[in-house]
């Protein structure tokens, strides 16, 4: 149960229910909090948070682009993090870390004040009843009517709460429609990602995903990439235009929640043979490499003994 859970909360450990900020705090009513949401997955040589450090810093970065400054060093935060799931005693779930500032404030303006940091771990089956997600069963997706945020509007590689009414909107729309995720383009009309998720697409077995500049610097993505090259598999990273969901041999979805989710319908369009040969090898390798199985990625995998 989450009341049973500790957070690490400014150096300390205190338990769930008192992990809280005022609601009128700067990160609550104005959006401000920086975030990142991690993995951590039982292996054969015990738990283990899966890229550690690429998280970490990409939450510097994000401090970074929107002039904040983090309390705790890449160092001390990763330890952080460890520390928090070793308290906690889960072996498989996720870790939400949160960067914010508590101080209210009545103007859009930050308070001059440092940022307050929180870690927190949770196991999906015994904290939230588990998902009602599958990878045999995949996803329906549709094109959303939102389009991704503008890059010349806010930093979109900045993990800010703000950023995400954008794909909360897109999301709550397609499940409106009766699909389970949704796809959104960018303001140029190429497609850009999911709500939360980066999208592939397989056709005639080489494997396509948008470039980067409108979608966010996703780790998974980048993982999904590096395994891809090991099978001599041929990525593109370009600009892709829509009429792709209708002509792609296999699309799935990638984020931190499900590092491969195929999408076995489309809009109208039923994709036969779901999940396709591509995906489903590179989401096997992705499981061989979660379990600790498989060596040749095991620097993806950061144990509590360090």
């Amino acid at each position: 149960m989450l009341e049973d859970r500790v957070v690490f909360v400014n150096g300390e450990f205190i338990p769930w229910k008192h992990a809280t900020a005022h609601i009128m705090s700067h990160s609550f009513s104005r959006g401000s909090a920086l975030f990142e949401v991690l993995s951590v997955h039982n292996t054969s040589f015990g738990p283990a948070v899966f890229r550690l450090d690429e998280h970490v810093e990409r939450l510097s970065r994000t401090a970074e682009l929107v002039d904040f400054k983090l309390p705790l060093s890449q160092k001390e935060l990763s330890k952080a993090v460890l520390d928090t799931v070793q308290r906690n005693a889960v072996n498989t779930g996720f870790i939400k870390i949160l960067a914010y500032l508590p101080q209210v404030a009545f103007t859009i303006i930050p308070p001059d004040n440092p940022l307050e940091l929180s870690v927190c771990v949770v196991d999906p089956v015994k904290d939230l009843g588990g998902l009602n997600i599958s990878f045999e069963k995949g996803y329906t997706a549709c094109i959303s009517k939102w389009r991704k945020l503008d890059p010349q509007t806010v930093p979109i590689e900045a993990k800010v709460s703000a950023n995400y009414l954008n794909g909360m909107m897109a999301n709550v729309e397609a499940i409106k429609r009766g699909f389970d995720n949704a796809i959104m383009l960018d303001t140029q009309g190429f497609i850009a990602e999911s709500g939360t998720d980066s999208v592939f697409f397989v056709k005639d077995g080489k494997l396509m995903t948008p470039s980067l500049g409108t979608v966010l610097k996703s780790i998974s993505r980048k993982s999904i990439l590096q395994i891809a090259d090991t099978f001599g598999i041929d990525s593109i990273e370009e600009r892709l235009r829509p009429q792709l969901v209708y002509d792609a041999d296999e699309i799935f979805l990638s984020s931190t929640l499900m590092k491969v989710m195929p999408v076995r319908k489309m809009e109208e369009r039923e994709l036969p043979g779901t999940p396709g040969p591509v995906t489903k090898k590179l989401a096997d390798s992705m499981n061989e490499i979660l379990s600790g199985r498989n060596d040749q990625f095991r620097d993806w995998l950061f144990t509590l003994a360090g």
